[in-house]
This record gives C-alpha cells, structure tokens and sequence, in this order.
C-alpha cells in the first residue's frame, strides 16, 4: 500500500511500480530486495537498524499523543533494548513497560498519572529535532 500511495503521489519509477503489484503475502525477501531497489531509483537512502528504530519510536510517540495507539499497545520489552541518543528517547522509553500485564505493576502509578506522564514524555520527544545521523 505504501508503494501505492507513493506512486499516487507522483514518485514514480519502474520498480515502484512492481513493489505496488507484488502480493501482500509474496516472499518477503523479494519484497524486500524490491523495496530496496525502489528506494535506490528513487534517491532515497535507507537508514541502518538502530537509525530505523529511533524513527519507529518517534512515530510511536507521534501516534499515542494523536490517539492511535492505546496504553496496551505501548507495552514491549524491545524499546528496553534500544540505544537511546537523547534524553526525550530516554524519558519516553523509561515509561514503557515490557508488557501489557506489568503496566500498574512495574510503574507503581495508577493508570492515569502514567498516561499523564507518557503523553507529557512523548510531546517532548516528537517536538525535539527530527532523527538523524547528526544526532
């Protein structure tokens, strides 16, 4: 769908155009190869792991403060793992618990007071400077 709307939007090359007519389901490393492929034709460099997951955390703060995402769905014990650069990363992923069950019992908060500070820690992460290799 992404290559769809990409294409929609005017970004447009010959493998884009196969990546929007691959199968959902088809090899993931066809698509993947494909989607690298789109990416190169079009200019645009893919960020290595570590930059791609502070990405993914920022659209994860952009998505709780716009309603997208609920309380439950914010717990993983992956952010755990991720290497933080600021300190709006760090405060946000401190209030994440490693999962749904550990909410009120990990936090020693009630529900409340924990979405009041995870919206507060996640308006401060998505309004700090966008990611990116000089950060």
């Amino acid at each position: 769908m992404t290559a769809a709307q990409a294409l929609a939007m005017g970004m447009d090359t010959p493998t884009l155009c196969e990546l929007a007519g691959l199968p959902r389901h088809g090899d993931p490393r066809d698509i993947r190869d494909t989607f690298e492929q789109a990416l190169e034709e079009l200019g645009i460099i893919l960020p290595d792991h570590r930059l791609a997951r502070r990405y993914a955390l920022r659209r994860l703060a952009t998505r709780f403060t716009a309603g997208e995402v609920d309380l439950a769905e914010l717990a993983s014990d992956e952010w755990s793992e991720m290497e933080v650069k600021t300190a709006e990363e760090q405060a946000f992923v401190a209030l994440l618990p490693p999962c749904a069950c550990c909410i009120e019992c990990t936090l020693g908060l009630d529900k409340a007071a924990w979405e009041a500070q995870l919206q507060i820690a996640a308006c401060a992460l998505i309004s700090h400077p966008t990611v990116g290799p000089r950060f």
